[in-house]
């Protein structure tokens, strides 16, 4: 008995990744990638329950490529980090007094437990985000709207997506399951903003159309190898553009570098960073103390 919910492989691909199940249809089976963002169907009798155990040797497993993923962006963090405590304080000469202004970024997924996912990461890398769970096919009808209100910029259009043989060849978009649908959401973004420094995209899922997506205006996409991308992937190249300075480059081969899946599964374009920074820096907690010793200085001359 397999209901919604239930964690499955597929016997026919040798048990490789492990599904959601999304629905049940007599003895059909829609399935959602647990990691990665890929979506199939499956007749019944393909498909195996995953117990307990297995399912915790699996999670370790993911854990581990995750936790090393998150520790290579934390090294290149540090390295612009100190890039930038150099640069404004000229080689170390003054105090270190400078902030910084993140960019906004507008998170829309087609998988609700991925977007969740994927705002804890964003969060745990210092950023502020907006995430939104809309069904893939909504995307290119509700996208204007959003860039209104949100005003981001970065934007990640990401959910599932698969490539099948049956219904086209590579070329053909039709083959795709959602491939279309990131495409036009792309164009909308893009008739809003022309400029790709001026709003980063990201957009695809597990096997999309990488060269119709870049075509149509996305900084980086998926997946020129038409391979299974990781749930994750989005953000840390979302996050790698967000901490360089508007000043340089993003080197594309450094933020593949990063990802879990690298640049079989993900690609783009030479793109500007977005952090600004600014000077002099100063907390509320400072200007306060320094009120309070204006203050008790007034009153000592008045006594005086």
């Amino acid at each position: 008995m397999i209901v919604k919910g239930d964690l499955v492989t597929r016997s026919s691909y040798n048990h490789d990744l492990l599904f959601r199940v999304q629905s049940v249809s007599r003895d059909r089976v829609l399935l959602f990638g647990e990691d990665f963002r890929l979506e199939a169907d499956a007749p019944l009798a393909d498909l195996k329950k995953v117990t307990g155990e297995e399912y915790r040797q699996h999670k370790k497993k993911v854990k581990v490529q995750e936790d090393y993923s998150y520790r290579l962006f934390r090294q290149d963090y540090q390295l612009l980090k100190e890039k930038r405590d150099h640069e404004s304080t000229n080689g170390y000469q003054y105090e270190n007094n400078y902030f910084q202004i993140s960019p906004r970024v507008l998170h829309v997924d087609g998988d609700q437990l991925f977007l969740k996912k994927c705002i804890q990461l964003y969060q745990q890398l210092g950023l502020q985000v907006h995430g939104t769970h809309m069904d893939e096919k909504e995307m290119p009808l509700q996208i204007g709207a959003l860039l209104q209100k949100i005003q981001p910029d970065i934007v990640v259009i990401t959910g599932h997506d698969s490539f099948s043989k049956n219904k086209g060849t590579v070329r053909d978009i039709r083959a795709y399951r959602h491939s279309q649908y990131f495409v036009d959401t792309v164009r909308e973004i893009r008739s809003k903003t022309s400029h790709l420094d001026q709003m980063v995209v990201f957009a695809g899922a597990c096997q999309s159309h990488f060269e119709s997506l870049i075509k149509a205006g996305a900084n980086y996409a998926s997946s020129p190898k038409r391979i299974n991308i990781h749930a994750l992937d989005p953000v840390y190249i979302v996050a790698r553009i967000a901490y360089t300075s508007f000043m340089d480059k993003v080197n594309v081969r450094e933020v593949l570098r990063n990802t879990l899946t690298g640049e079989e599964g993900l690609g783009g374009v030479e793109t500007r960073g977005l952090l600004r920074v600014g000077m002099p820096y100063r907390s509320l907690e400072m200007l306060e103390e320094e009120e309070k010793a204006s203050e008790v200085g007034s009153e000592t001359k008045s006594e005086t």
